[in-house]
């Protein structure tokens, strides 16, 4: 059975930072592109970071620069680093893939091509 788990969130004031992890289970992570999508009250789910099975990376105009995503393989684990928090960062962020190793419906936000998801961990920014 294919798990995804998000840990890390939490309270920031603006200006700090957070550490996201999607520990993935059932699956090889090697083979897979992994991306974070974030969901704000009333606002749609939209795609903020991947990385895909290469190392190469797509983020969202929105958090460029501030926000940098990596992965350990050996460890089956994704990591989203939250830098300069903004009060507008503040969602549900969630851990997901579709079973590619690109990053393709992550860039394009197509987040019913998604194959997976984690529950989502939340993210506050205020001050």
């Amino acid at each position: 059975q294919v798990q995804l788990v998000e840990s890390g969130g939490g309270s920031a004031l603006p200006g700090g930072s957070l550490r996201l992890s999607c520990a993935a289970s059932g699956l090889t992570l090697d083979y897979y592109a992994f991306g974070w999508f974030r969901q704000a009250p009333g606002q749609m789910r939209e795609g903020v970071s991947c990385i895909g099975s290469d190392g190469s990376t797509y983020n969202a105009d929105s958090v460029k620069g501030r926000f940098t995503i990596s992965r350990d393989n050996a460890k089956n684990t994704v990591y989203l680093q939250m830098n300069s928090l903004k009060p507008e960062d503040t969602a549900d962020y969630y851990c997901a893939t579709d079973g590619t190793p690109y990053c393709t419906s992550f860039s394009y936000n197509r987040a019913y091509d998604m194959d997976y998801w984690g529950r989502g961990t939340p993210v506050t920014v205020s001050s």
